[in-house]
């Protein structure tokens, strides 16, 4: 289990960090913090580049804390809070990917609620600093602190498409 857990984390946490990356700087095939500063222009989105460095921000920190098993409830928090930002923006698109919809986010948000409910496992930092075990009862807020905040940047954010 504590192999699969590991292997889960790593996926998932380097996918989501290097999707952070992608948004602010040209490493990864990413288009540099003007490039994603235009992605989130095109998306319907305020505020330029300080929305494109903390959407990048709390993609690169929550997905290194989720792949080192560091602070787990709070990494998955984040982690589910920028994939439901993500889920939202293409939720207009259906939910198959090759149709640009939201069903990667979704498996995303779906591995971050799995890693809160089972724990990042014994190969974590977590574990050897003994923040662990996790009670099952965390995947609740966790949850709901992610999918609200990412709702509340939604609303915060995102402007009112014109008439």
């Amino acid at each position: 289990m504590d192999a699969g857990l590991l292997i889960l984390r790593l996926l998932v946490g380097l996918l989501i960090a290097g999707h952070g990356v992608q948004k602010i700087s040209t490493h990864l095939g990413g288009k540099g913090l003007d490039g994603g500063t235009r992605e989130f222009r095109a998306d319907g989105f305020r505020g330029g580049a300080l929305t494109a460095l903390a959407a990048g921000g709390g993609q690169i920190g929550s997905g290194l804390l989720l792949a080192a098993g560091l602070l787990t409830p709070l990494a998955a928090t984040g982690a589910i809070g920028v994939m439901t930002v993500a889920l939202t923006v293409k939720w207009h698109n259906g939910l198959w990917v090759q149709n640009d919809g939201y069903e990667y986010p979704l498996v995303l948000i779906g591995a971050a609620t799995a890693l809160a409910a089972t724990g990042p496992g014994a190969w974590s930092l977590d574990r050897a600093l003994g923040l662990t075990p996790h009670p099952l009862w965390w995947t609740a807020p966790v949850v709901a602190a992610g999918l609200g905040s990412g709702l509340l940047a939604r609303l915060a954010l995102h402007r009112a498409p014109a008439a």
